[in-house]
């Protein structure tokens, strides 16, 4: 029986209570599918912060470099000032354990409701490949004459050509596996560069040229395409069945994958993934703490159970993740609404019925 040793990260507000439930899910797949999920979880967080003073400590990740992969819930305290745990846990794994892609599915299940008229789950299907270690993120720059009249601010948005080529070559592969074509729901596999190259001329005449050479030469299989990132935000809206795999930087990345995500139907669906092809990946519903809804067991678990899907994918279990991707599509059928406290069912209870759809098969 394979085994596989995965860390799990509950975190803030309602990430302990949307875990437990993907962690049920993941129970189930493994019980179904005969693999063991060895887990160990991390008490990372606002409260240890607030307890210890201690965010992300040293010993900790070099614990998670030794992992399969890790399952992450949420993080982020309304008494922790901000950018404290989402800079000192979030983004210190991403880059020390270089989760170069983050790949986001913007898929609408059946029976969910999207604001965007007239669109379904056939017309809502692609998935974004952000670039997640570098550009303006990596926090270079700084501040002169703070507090001044004459203060001045200045964050670069810098890359290098290894940033971007490999995340580029990354998304072409992946387009190249999952694409339209590859799924049977269209004529071509297609990924498309989304970029600025009429104003952030230096920027993305790189991304733009690495694009280009690295698809002529390696995957000529795959149609290219080019996207102004502000024409994208319009036809994510008004067209989102032209899209099949998106590539772009840190920043447009983490603008347009919260767009997609209302067009899937709400935060409570969407999950993401922080991906080092030959390392660990870690995992997590894309949507924020949620204090408000903290122990009430109304918040929507199925972003994060999607999450251990995605994590299921990663580690090699294909048959186990179509299975949980199953179940849920099973489940929003049944549920009145992804918003939390109008689902129909507790938070319990959706884990329940996808658990259940999963072992059931």
């Amino acid at each position: 029986m394979k085994n596989y040793k995965v860390a799990v990260v509950p975190g803030d507000g309602t990430g302990p209570e949307v875990t437990a439930e993907a962690v049920k899910v993941l129970d189930a797949a493994a019980r179904r599918f005969k693999f063991r999920l060895d887990r160990t979880t991390y008490d990372l967080g606002g409260e240890r912060y607030k307890r210890t003073g201690e965010v992300l400590p040293n010993n900790v990740l070099a614990e998670l470099k030794s992992y399969r992969a890790v399952l992450l819930g949420a993080i982020g305290h309304p008494d922790v000032k901000p950018g404290i745990l989402e800079k000192g846990i979030l983004l210190r794994i991403r880059f020390e354990l270089d989760q170069y892609i983050n790949l986001r599915p913007v898929r609408l299940y059946p029976g969910v409701e999207t604001p965007i008229k007239d669109k379904g789950p056939k017309e809502i299907d692609y998935a974004v490949v952000r670039e997640n270690t570098g550009g303006i993120y990596t926090g270079i720059g700084g501040l002169q004459q703070k507090g001044t009249p004459h203060e001045v601010a200045v964050q670069a948005n810098v890359y290098s050509r290894h940033q971007v080529e490999r995340c580029i070559r990354w998304a072409f592969e992946y387009a190249r596996k999952y694409g339209k074509k590859a799924r049977g729901a269209g004529p071509d596999n297609t990924l498309a560069l989304v970029g600025k190259t009429n104003v952030l001329t230096y920027v993305f005449d790189l991304w733009e040229r690495v694009f280009h050479e690295v698809g002529q030469r390696d995957y000529p299989d795959v149609k290219r395409e080019y996207y102004h990132v502000d024409a994208t935000c319009m036809w994510m809206v008004k067209s989102p069945e032209w899209f099949d795999v998106l590539v772009t930087d840190n920043m447009f990345g983490d603008i347009i994958t919260d767009l997609g995500a209302m067009t899937q139907g709400g935060m409570g669906i969407a999950a993401g993934g922080n991906i080092n092809p030959d390392g660990v990946s870690m995992f997590e519903p894309i949507g924020g703490s949620a204090p408000k809804y903290t122990g009430k067991n109304v918040i929507n678990p199925l972003a994060a159970i999607c999450a251990g899907a995605m994590l299921l994918q990663n580690i090699g279990e294909l048959k186990a993740a179509d299975a949980v991707e199953d179940a849920v599509k099973a489940t929003t059928l049944k549920m009145k609404s992804m918003a939390a406290g109008r689902m129909g069912y507790s938070t319990t209870e959706v884990g329940d019925l996808v658990a259940n759809a999963v072992a059931k098969g």
